[in-house]
């Protein structure tokens, strides 16, 4: 029998004055069984990071031709592809031939080596960002995760603030290729 994926639910107050974006999203997300709690931590991450009413979770890691979270238009146009991890170059060049904008997420400190061995084939798509969470950013999370979230999303001046009603978790991404 196949196991099934655990659901979680989070509700975040999103305050993000570098955007002038502030809202609330009642998200459901689903935790895939060889999935860790840092790398649903870290699509949540970049959920916040980049909230529109029009962003949402796809499959995921059920399926290839998806990303994490992607943005589509009215007309069913890719306006924004996020991945997280470390993709292969080819998924990179699919997903910037299909969307607009491409963001990957890296995160879990070993990812250096990953930026290493593709920037030099990366640099080359122009609608491509690369964003690297620090391994001790992610690991701030780590105590927040519970089936049921209550979290309060500061960013300000490129500076995220986390906080639930016992931990705060403050993370400062790094712009790899922008």
């Amino acid at each position: 029998m196949a196991l099934k994926s655990t659901i979680y639910k989070a509700d975040c107050q999103i305050s993000d004055m570098d955007r002038g974006y502030y809202q609330s999203h009642h998200l459901t997300i689903a935790l895939h069984p060889s999935e860790t709690e840092e790398r649903m931590m870290t699509r949540l991450l970049a959920f916040v990071i980049n909230a529109h009413e029009h962003l949402q979770f796809t499959k995921g890691l059920s399926t290839d031709d998806e990303p994490e979270l992607w943005q589509k238009s009215l007309t069913d146009d890719i306006e924004l592809w996020i991945d997280v991890g470390m993709p292969d170059d080819k998924r990179i060049r699919k997903a910037s031939n299909r969307a607009d904008k491409v963001i990957i997420y890296t995160y879990g400190g070993r990812n250096s080596v990953w930026w290493n061995q593709l920037h030099h084939k990366l640099e080359r798509f122009k609608n491509l960002t690369v964003i690297n969470l620090p391994k001790e950013a992610t690991d701030q999370l780590a105590p927040m995760v519970k089936r049921t979230m209550q979290l309060q999303i500061s960013i300000q001046d490129g500076q995220i603030w986390v906080s639930d009603d016992q931990h705060t978790a403050n993370i400062v991404p790094e712009a790899w290729l922008n």
